[in-house]
């Protein structure tokens, strides 16, 4: 630690005696400055002590001393050193009583105590304490090079971290989310910063904050050597990081940021030799892309899996999340980028990643207002195999398309086969399209010549059964024949046509939706 007043006082060869201020000689000493100045302030920084034989002091004036000790202590100087036998046989009182009323240390420096002896002792523990925090510093690179290097992931680097700065660290990806902490315990605080963590992201790299908590004092740092932070480390103390303790922190930083810019390089790797699987599954080599796949993504094509299409503005944090997921779980996952607005993703049916899918796509769904006016639309296909990627590749394009219409984040396959088909009535094409064919008929309504739309939809919903149709209206089979006649004349269609009874069904159906019939 550096050298404060007490141990300076303790300091055998200097013979110092305390004769005010006992209840601050905890106080660390920067420097030992000497200065007969009457106003010395201008020329100092904080932190001094400051050594004096009063040569151009009114040392009897009580009044200029109350003055001269105020004015050094808010300027942050730790304490005066006075030089007796030179000027002043003894301190005189006025300049004692005035450091004892201000409570500010003062210390007597006997005749045979040069000003030079305090200043040495003062720099000779400044450079000892540097020493040990250098000392200490490169000791702790060293158990963070080899915590990194252990390819634990970045659970044994935070351990190490924290320990040596007496408080705990964590870890947080691009989104915000904590992917590591140390030690356990602190993974409840670490989650209330997302937040600041999130702010911080957003400003240019390298970025640092310092947040203050009830009980803590926590250094938030970028980690990442671009333009955009690749995550966030969090060191949490109980008072500001000394020189060792930073060291420490710097050299955490510089390794993650190493091990997370390789991680990047290997991850393009992936994605280039995913790339190239999925090519081969989509055009039927299901062998060659098992062959090219190997022990990397082998094992995802041995069992069912999900191919999910995104389009964004950005995919990045869907990926981010996407990747986290699987690294937890340890699963394998292909992702393929598509240009910065879509991606493609092989995932194990049921696996972690397409849960944290499903679960980003329905937090996304729940924010209100959305944070972009293009928001993520995902489309996700049946469970799959090898032999059937096209298949499902086709299967999400088309979920996504449906997602894209609804304004829905996501959309799985499954519910397009399990569902009904009249929630894709709910399209401009399709509403434009069936006002067009029936507006003759709502146009002949509307003077009054009788009601063939109604008649219409009667007819169409009881198969073209006569009697039955005619119950429903209330008319006569041979009025809803005659009807039927001016429905055909009016659209020009023949109604024992299948393709035109259907598609005046499904007319009849859009606008029904629309007008909530």
């Amino acid at each position: 630690m550096p050298p404060t007043l007490a141990s300076l006082v303790q300091h055998s060869a200097l013979k110092l005696t305390v004769r005010a201020g006992e209840d601050r000689l905890g106080t660390p000493v920067r420097w030992a400055h000497v200065s007969e100045l009457a106003d010395p302030v201008p020329y100092l920084e904080g932190g001094e002590l400051l050594l004096i034989t009063a040569m151009k002091l009114d040392a009897g004036d009580p009044d200029a001393m109350r003055r001269y000790v105020r004015r050094l202590a808010g300027a942050g100087v730790v304490g005066i050193g006075f030089a007796v036998g030179v000027m002043y046989d003894d301190i005189p009182d006025a300049l004692v009583r005035a450091a004892e009323e201000e409570g500010f240390p003062l210390l007597e420096v006997p005749r045979r105590t040069p000003f030079l002896a305090i200043s040495k002792a003062v720099s000779a523990a400044i450079a000892a304490d540097q020493y040990r925090a250098v000392t200490a510093g490169f000791e702790a690179q060293r158990e963070l090079t080899r915590a990194a290097l252990s390819g634990d992931g970045p659970g044994d680097l935070l351990t190490k971290l924290a320990a040596h700065v007496d408080g705990w660290a964590a870890l947080y990806d691009t989104s915000g989310a904590v992917v590591a902490v140390a030690p356990d315990w602190a993974a409840r605080r670490a989650a209330r910063l997302t937040d600041d963590v999130v702010r911080l992201r957003d400003r240019p790299t390298p970025a640092s904050a310092v947040v203050g908590g009830s009980d803590d004092r926590v250094e938030l740092q970028t980690v990442g050597s671009g333009r955009r932070a690749r995550g966030t480390l969090a060191v949490g103390t109980a008072a500001p990081l000394g020189t060792a303790e930073r060291y420490a922190v710097h050299s955490a930083v510089a390794l993650l940021t190493l091990v997370t810019e390789r991680s990047r390089s290997l991850q393009d790797a992936e994605q280039r030799l995913g790339a190239a699987v999925l090519r081969m599954l989509l055009s039927g080599q299901p062998d060659h892309a098992r062959a090219v796949a190997g022990d990397l993504y082998g094992g995802l094509l041995d069992a069912p899996f999900r191919l999910l299409i995104a389009e964004s503005p950005s995919t990045a944090a869907l990926a981010e999340a996407l990747e986290t997921a699987a690294a937890r779980s340890g699963e394998a996952m292909l992702m393929v980028p598509e240009g910065d607005e879509r991606l493609v993703v092989l995932a194990a049916d049921g696996g972690d990643a397409v849960a944290a899918c499903g679960a980003y796509t329905e937090r996304l769904g729940k924010e209100e207002p959305p944070e972009q006016p293009e928001e993520l639309v995902v489309g996700l296909s049946a469970p799959a195999g090898p032999i059937a990627v096209a298949a499902a590749y086709k299967q999400a394009e088309q979920a996504l398309s449906v997602a894209r219409r609804r304004g829905r984040v996501l959309v799985e396959h499954e519910e397009l086969a399990a569902g009904s088909v009249l929630p894709l009535l709910a399209d401009d094409a399709v509403r434009a399209f069936a006002d067009g064919m029936l507006r003759s008929l709502h146009e002949h309504d509307a003077k009054g010549r009788g009601d063939l739309v109604a008649s219409l939809r009667a007819w169409l919903s009881r198969h073209g059964q006569w009697d039955a149709a005619a119950a429903d209206l209330g008319v006569h089979r041979h009025t809803l024949r005659y009807r039927m006649r001016r429905v055909e004349e009016i659209l020009g269609r023949s109604l024992d046509d299948p393709d035109a009874r259907m598609e005046l069904w499904l007319a009849l159906k859009a606008t029904a939706a629309v007008s909530g019939e």
